[in-house]
């Protein structure tokens, strides 16, 4: 069995491609499918303010019973607790998972082993880049759609096909530089990545330039890094790389510098790529 539990305090409530029930619901399941568990069963916990309109409330329980139909899973037990307006934002949600897990070994950092390769089921920054746009008005033209979604699904995908998975990781808060910089320090490994392999939809890109943001530290909802053997490489590309996925760097053994994350550029050079030192987009997930 797998258990999970996350809350999830998004602002705004509504946004681009789904709102704080459908990320709720997608969120927790995505957890359990990150140790290879189908998800099963779900508890969900409502924190209402004063004043909520009744409308959006509605909005967002309908949102979370699609959610749940799409991730394969029931919502079996719950609570609702109403506080005093300005305490609490709207809606907070709290999510409880229980899965069982179906890959045959370990899905771990601590399975990861100099020489594995590094892949990513899909582009970035993309919730990020929703939640921002939604928050401060941005009018984007075409509009970039939040990308939460269930990440069970390719999950099975690789475990049906027999690719030998040692680790995932979902890209949420931090986004790829976080989850990498987080699996680097857990095996004291070095991770090199090549920035002309990273899948980012253009829309994301324009937006991060003109604003100054790196697409790498912005959050997914429907998006996960993989690392593989060497031999399950090309398997795992072929279920990946048709959907948007990417092949993105391998992992190499630490040197005199410890654990650390290292981005070779267009140009050939080589940079450090570190998790930034606070919030750059805060209330995301």
């Amino acid at each position: 069995m797998a258990f999970s539990t996350d809350g999830y305090v998004v602002q705004p409530l509504e946004f681009p491609g789904g709102d704080i029930g459908s990320l709720a619901v997608t969120g927790t399941a995505n957890d359990l499918a990150m140790v290879g568990a189908r998800p099963h069963h779900l508890s969900v916990g409502l924190i209402l303010e004063e004043g909520l309109e009744l409308a959006l409330l509605r909005r967002v329980v309908a949102s979370m019973a699609a959610a749940a139909q799409q991730c394969g899973l029931t919502i079996v037990t719950g609570d609702t607790k109403v506080v005093e307006r300005g305490k609490a934002d709207g809606v907070f949600i709290t999510t409880s998972g229980i899965g069982v897990v179906e890959a045959p070994l370990p899905i771990d950092p601590t399975a990861i082993r100099p020489g594995d390769q590094l892949l990513v089921s899909g582009d970035l920054g993309r919730h990020g880049v929703a939640i921002l746009a939604a928050r401060h008005g941005l009018a984007l033209v075409p509009p970039v759609l939040s990308d939460c979604a269930p990440l069970w699904p390719q999950v099975q995908e690789l475990l049906a096909a027999g690719v030998w998975i040692h680790c995932l990781r979902d890209l949420t808060r931090g986004g790829l530089a976080s989850a990498l910089q987080e699996l680097a320090d857990a095996v004291g490994v070095e991770l090199a990545i090549e920035e002309v392999r990273l899948p980012v939809a253009e829309p994301v890109a324009r937006t991060c330039d003109l604003l100054g943001f790196e697409p790498l530290h912005l959050a997914n909802e429907g998006c996960f890094v993989a690392v593989v053997p060497p031999q399950a490489c090309a398997a795992a590309r072929a279920l990946l790389e048709p959907r948007g996925g990417a092949w993105v760097g391998s992992v190499r053994p630490a040197g005199g510098a410890g654990p650390r994350v290292l981005l070779r550029t267009a140009l050939g050079t080589e940079r450090l790529l570190v998790p930034l030192s606070g919030e750059l987009l805060p209330r995301i997930c």
